[in-house]
Formats: C-alpha cells, sequence, structure tokens
C-alpha cells in the first residue's frame, strides 16, 4: 500500500539527533491521527555514527524507516533527490536533521496543502542561528525572490511539505534543492508558506560555509536560465548579443564622427590609439558571436524531443471520461 506521507531526511554528522528527531515524528504523527507514513534518512556521507544510528532504527521499525547510504558525501541535492526517487508518499515533507526544525509543526503544513497550495515551505520568522548565517541567508533570499520572481519569505528554510506530482518533473543537482519553489512555480504549481518554529541548535554544528552561497548563486544564473530560456535560448543569447552590439555600435559611431572632423580640420587627435576603439570592436565581435551561439542553441532546442509539454499539462478531460 503506497504511503499517505514520506519524511524525507538527508544527514551529514549528526549522530545524535537521528533517534529524538525519528521520536518526535512519531509523536507529531500520533497526535494527527496518521499512522500510513514512512521516514527515509539519507547518510550523506558521515564520518561519524550517523549510519549506524540510522541502520540501527531501520532494524527496529523497519516498516516505518528506511535508511539509504550515499557512498560519499554528494550534497544535499543528492541526498534528496535520492529520498524522493524512494519515497512512495503522496505527501512528501522534507526537513533538516539537526532539531532545528520541529516535527510539531507538521499540522501546519497539511492544513495549507489541503487549502489548495501544492508546495508549502516553512518561515523561520525568528531565526535561532548567529549572524554570520542569518545575514547572507537574507541576502540569498532577497535575490533569489526579486530574480525567480518568487513572493516567498524563506525560500532557503528545508522545512516544506510537496504534493508527489510538484517533485516528478524537477531534476535536482549541484545546489539545485534551494530552488526547488522557483522550478514548480515555473511549471505553474501554488506555493505557500507558514511561519514555524526554530530552535537553536543543540548538537553538532553547521556543515556550511559561506561557500555554499557563492555555489548557490551560481545556481541560481542555472534556474533562470532554465526557467525563462530553456525553450528560447535564443532570446537569451541574442538579447545580450543585441545590448554588446548596440554599445559597439556606439563606441564606434562615436569615433567615425571624431574621424570625420578631423578630415574637415579640427583636430581631435587620431583614433587608432584609443581604447574605445579596441573596446567598440570586442563588443561588436562578442555581439556577433552570441548571437550566434543563440541562433544555433534555437536550432538545438527545436531538435530535441522531450516531455516539457507534459510537464505543462494538469488535467485532462476528454470523452473517455463520459463514457457509461
Amino acid at each position: 500500500m503506497l504511503k499517505h506521507i514520506s519524511f524525507v531526511i538527508p544527514v551529514h554528522n549528526e549522530e545524535a539527533t537521528i533517534k529524538i528527531l525519528f521520536e518526535k515524528i512519531k509523536i507529531a504523527m500520533y497526535k494527527t491521527g496518521i499512522d500510513n507514513y514512512e521516514v527515509i534518512f539519507i547518510d550523506d556521507g558521515s564520518r561519524d555514527t550517523s549510519w549506524q544510528e540510522i541502520a540501527d532504527l531501520a532494524s527496529q521499525k523497519p516498516h516505518k524507516i528506511k535508511a539509504i547510504k550515499m557512498r560519499r558525501n554528494f550534497g544535499k541535492s543528492a541526498a534528496l533527490a535520492a529520498g524522493f526517487r524512494n519515497a512512495e508518499g503522496r505527501i512528501i515533507f522534507t526537513l533538516d536533521a539537526d532539531l532545528q526544525d520541529d516535527p510539531a509543526e507538521i499540522p501546519k503544513f497539511l492544513d495549507r496543502l489541503e487549502s489548495g497550495f501544492d508546495l508549502v515551505s516553512g518561515w523561520r520568522l525568528q531565526r535561532n542561528d548567529p549572524l554570520s548565517k542569518t545575514l547572507p541567508s537574507k541576502l540569498f533570499n532577497a535575490v533569489a525572490c526579486l530574480l525567480t520572481g518568487v513572493k516567498m519569505h524563506d525560500m532557503n528554510c528545508g522545512f516544506k511539505a510537496y504534493r508527489r506530482e510538484v517533485l516528478e518533473p524537477i531534476k535536482l543537482y549541484g545546489e539545485l534543492h534551494r530552488y526547488i519553489p522557483a522550478l514548480a512555480n515555473n511549471l505553474g504549481f501554488r506555493i505557500g508558506e507558514v511561519v514555524v518554529e526554530h530552535h537553536p541548535r543543540k548538537y553538532g554544528k553547521s556543515n556550511y560555509g559561506w561557500e555554499r552561497y557563492a555555489r548557490g548563486f551560481i545556481d541560481l544564473l542555472t534556474v533562470l536560465a532554465t526557467t525563462h530560456y530553456l525553450h528560447k535560448p535564443g532570446h537569451l543569447f541574442g538579447g545580450l548579443g543585441l545590448c554588446f552590439g548596440l554599445i559597439g555600435t556606439v563606441s564606434l559611431g562615436y569615433l567615425i564622427v571624431i574621424w570625420f572632423l578631423n578630415l574637415a580640420g579640427m583636430n581631435f587627435g587620431p583614433i587608432g590609439n584609443r581604447p574605445l576603439l579596441f573596446f567598440g570592436i570586442l563588443c561588436t565581435i562578442l555581439s556577433v558571436q552570441l548571437i550566434s551561439l543563440g541562433i544555433l542553441a534555437e536550432l538545438i532546442a527545436r531538435n530535441v524531443d522531450d516531455d516539457y509539454v507534459d510537464k505543462q499539462i494538469c488535467e485532462i478531460i476528454d470523452d473517455s471520461d463520459f463514457e457509461v
């Protein structure tokens, strides 16, 4: 029988919290009155005894727990992708294993899903983290929401609930787990938020540093390209090409005017040794290359047979639905 709810939990060096987290989930589900659920722990290359803790739990609760061990630390996106692939639930929750997310908040997410949303994200209104984490996170959220057009307060929160159909068309790699709301929004799914309590970290230490934000911003460019320009790459490269072409044309046009004025007897000096000449030529060449690249990308995109149209369809009603 398919599970009603799946909890997908990536784990990296969280040996002290795994059993506590499972107990908290079990209590929350008991209070909610739902017994048909599973908890999937994914050990993402932990160097402590996290895998032993997970394996021990799985042997004690084989009908409730799935244990997945990655060969090495591939990152959170890879761990989540492995969990999603093995999840059986119609509703899938993700939360971190550090106990900063509180499973007692689960009913809030379920209520929002019942009200018509397809993806519900937690909003850590009062975040209990040091400034070194909260400040770059706020900057990241502001930039990501501005560029993707998704109106959220806390896109970076790992506590989320999804309808299964939201995750099926999304492929995760790199740091793209941060942008699942943007990818889902591009496919037309409804995105909502709920305010959640955020606890201070009591065990272990954060596994993320400043470098994750650098990787995250690079992946943000990937998201923008794949959501806005995946099936119209000519608009991206062609638009950039036209911008550089305009800059090059203005620069060279200015120098041409000076050259004619020099011929008319006005001494504005030679144009051959001006940096603006080389800049204008460079922009013109770059413009031609980008426009050419856009045309080639369009030709490739038109000949790629994929299921993009199927991903855009929500429901089909035909005459077979009315046969008696």
